[in-house]
């Protein structure tokens, strides 16, 4: 028989295990190490696309588990290097192109720039930032209009069954799907003993609440997230520290408590 998967830990990017400013995650080796002795599955959960988590999943060396790719839009299965379909992708462009030209100037997406454009509005080194426009499944901008014409603005996407998410830097627009989403489902594939999630922006809280352990990683940059469900119970958990460095304090704690060494 073969053993059960002791834990799963289903973690964002960008302010959680990466650094917000350096996009470094040196400071979490060790924690993921203890993970790789463990054989812990590891699910990077993110805003990025397929194109961008595959070159940092193989660099860390979780190829063999799934990654959850533009903010739970879509799934990159393990081995895979990229996901190559974009009609999700060229619909949602198409329905963008039907909202009043008044609404839709105040959104920037990535598909309306240049990779430059997005080198500047992501800090990515170019190439890193082509690799961001490689979409299959979502479109990410930055809103710069005011919170009333936000809500017109998605009213009118709504009509062609578009939502948004909220994240630590853009609003990205889909055809439904969240990382809660797609990790439930990994959830019933792998069948793990143990789930921890870590995030630090609004689009990870229901990632965060789903799991049986979760960690709101501190973000400096940002107003801390609002008390979450399990929050009292102990169930959901802060860092003081930031990104990685909270992060590999979070997860050696988290195995000490499960006894999982």
């Amino acid at each position: 028989m073969t053993a059960r998967l002791p834990l799963m830990v289903f973690t964002d990017l960008d302010g959680t295990l990466i650094d917000h400013d350096t996009y470094t995650w040196a400071p979490a080796t060790e924690a993921l190490n203890a993970l790789n002795r463990l054989s812990a599955g590891i699910v990077l959960a993110s805003s990025k696309t397929a194109a961008e988590v595959s070159t940092l999943r193989t660099t860390l060396g979780l190829n063999a588990w799934p990654a959850i790719v533009e903010n739970g839009a879509g799934v990159l299965p393990p081995w895979v290097s990229d996901v190559q379909e974009s009609a999700r992708y060229d619909a949602l462009r198409s329905a963008l192109g039907k909202v009043p030209d008044d609404l839709r100037v105040l959104f920037i997406g990535f598909g309306d720039v240049t990779a430059e454009q997005v080198a500047d509005m992501t800090a990515l080194p170019v190439p890193d930032a082509a690799l961001a426009q490689k979409r299959a499944f979502s479109e990410p901008g930055q809103w710069v209009g005011t919170d009333a014409q936000k809500a017109t603005f998605l009213t009118h996407l709504a009509e062609h069954g578009i939502t948004a998410q909220q994240g630590g830097r853009f609003l990205t627009l889909s055809f439904g799907g969240n990382k809660a989403d797609q990790m439930r489902q990994i959830i019933k594939d792998y069948e793990p003993q143990h789930t921890i999630a870590l995030g630090d922006a609004p689009n990870d809280v229901q990632m965060l609440e789903a799991a049986d352990h979760a960690v709101v990683i501190a973000n400096p940059h940002r107003p801390p997230l609002p008390r979450l469900n399990g929050e009292a119970a102990g169930r959901v958990i802060r860092t003081s520290a930031a990104g990685p460095s909270g992060w590999n304090l979070a997860i050696q704690g988290l195995l000490q408590r499960l006894q999982l060494h």
